[in-house]
């Protein structure tokens, strides 16, 4: 396929894209409560009671129903009708502008003035303006075990008294050489190692054992969501940027550790995020600084690189990352995957049928930011089907571009509420509201 202008589609494309619970519950108990009696004889007798009787039958109980029968009381909503019932009241309650800030996903230093450690009345007031649906903490943030705690304890209040809803807290925990808890000082926590060696040692068990050691430690902090597990694939020798981070070179090993580690961690009661859609594991160089490219096409890669993502599904995972690599024989382009809808709505929504939270890479990657704007690559991820936004490199431009689309109708109100639906149900998922 000849890849064609990406810049130019991709920036065109962006600007074209465009009985509450307690009622239900209230009709449920009066009509179970409600009786409606039928006639008990009907027939014609020559008993002067019986016909005195009939005389004085109320007519409205004679028309009501069958005789000897009763009216059937609606059944109780089930617990998926009430969580549904519950996010509707839930967006129903939002601002457009409050929708808008729930698709970001920011570092803390995107709504304070200098490296937050501790959330003081400048993070308070931000999330007053700006209800974010999430954050990710880097080292930089966390010193001990009572700072993280008091810090995102107050961050999420925050969070809920602006708009109801309290926010994502996440990391990267993936263990090994990315680790921001395990290993560092000031928390007393050992490191659980890189899962290259745990991929390598075939124990598929180690795997899971290892997500819910991690979910043990970043729950009582206060963490909701971490960043894990990587179902790259690192099947090319000449690619060195996920070797230790991935299970290892084949699916048939990958798949399965991720699968342990996504029911690891749904099991302790914290989101996880498979990552990096639809796997950069065997793409040369390093998407933080620089263009990576798969010239595979979207067969070639559900013979690999989709499985361990298919397994992750399978599981019920509940957010999947997508990554800066270009794929020009799927999309016909060099712009990254996490604005292509060929890969974010066809591949992984469609095809693979995912229907939790996609989420992109971090928009302040040398991958994507070197080619396009900031407004460029925020409208066309929304574009592309995804629905939240990772870090952008500057969050008020990106953030006015956004609202503005909606506000103009370049992006309907529709599409937005499909995207914070989606955060809803995992946030309802995970208990946070």
């Amino acid at each position: 396929m000849e890849p064609r202008n990406s810049k130019e589609d991709i920036g065109n494309a962006g600007r074209g894209c465009a009985m509450t619970r307690r009622g239900a519950l209230g009709l449920a108990a009066g009509l179970a409560m409600l009786g409606v009696a039928g006639c008990s004889g009907c027939g014609k007798t020559d008993d002067a009671a019986d016909a005195a009787s009939d005389a004085q039958e109320s007519p409205a109980a004679t028309d009501s129903t069958d005789a000897g029968t009763q009216e059937e009381a609606a059944p109780e909503p089930t617990a998926e009708e009430l969580a549904a019932q519950h996010i509707e009241e839930l967006l129903g309650g939002l601002t457009t502008e409050q929708k808008v800030s729930q698709l970001f996903f920011l570092r803390p230093e995107s709504l304070v003035s200098d490296t937050m450690t501790e959330a003081g009345s400048e993070a308070q007031q931000a999330l007053q303006a700006y209800p974010v649906g999430g954050m990710c903490f880097f080292g930089k943030n966390l010193e001990d075990t009572d700072q993280t705690v008091q810090m995102l304890s107050a961050l999420k209040t925050y969070s809920k008294d602006a708009c109801g809803i309290p926010l994502l807290c996440s990391t990267d925990e993936e263990g090994g050489m990315v680790s921001r808890i395990g290993g560092t000082p000031g928390f007393g926590i050992a490191n659980v190692g890189d899962m290259r060696a745990i991929g390598d040692a075939g124990d598929v068990s180690a795997a899971r054992d290892v997500a819910e050691t991690i979910a043990g430690y970043l729950l009582p902090l206060g963490f909701n969501l971490d960043f894990a597990p990587d179902a790259d694939i690192c099947n090319n020798p000449d690619s060195y940027t996920m070797a230790q981070r991935s299970f290892g070179t084949t699916a048939a090993t990958v798949a399965p550790m991720v699968a342990a580690q996504v029911e690891g961690f749904v099991s302790s009661g914290i989101g996880c995020c498979a990552k990096h859609f639809p796997g950069i594991g065997g793409a040369v160089g390093d998407s933080e600084t620089e263009p990576i490219v798969s010239e595979k096409t979207a067969d070639e890669m559900a013979e690999e690189e989709l499985k361990p993502f298919q397994a992750a599904i399978a599981a019920g995972v509940p957010m999947i990352m997508v990554g800066h690599l270009s794929c020009p024989n799927i999309t016909g382009t060099y712009a990254p995957a996490s604005i292509s809808r060929e890969v974010v709505t066809d591949m992984l929504r469609d095809r693979l049928g995912f229907d939790g939270v996609i989420i992109t890479d971090s928009l302040e990657m040398g991958a994507i930011v070197q080619d396009y704007t900031i407004e460029e690559i925020v409208l066309s991820a929304l574009d592309a089907g995804v629905d939240m936004l990772l870090m952008p490199s500057d969050f008020d431009r990106a953030y006015a571009a956004v609202l503005s689309a909606v506000e103009a109708g370049d992006i309907s109100e529709d599409r937005i509420d499909d995207s914070i639906r989606r955060i809803l149900k995992m946030k309802v998922g995970l208990g946070l509201v």
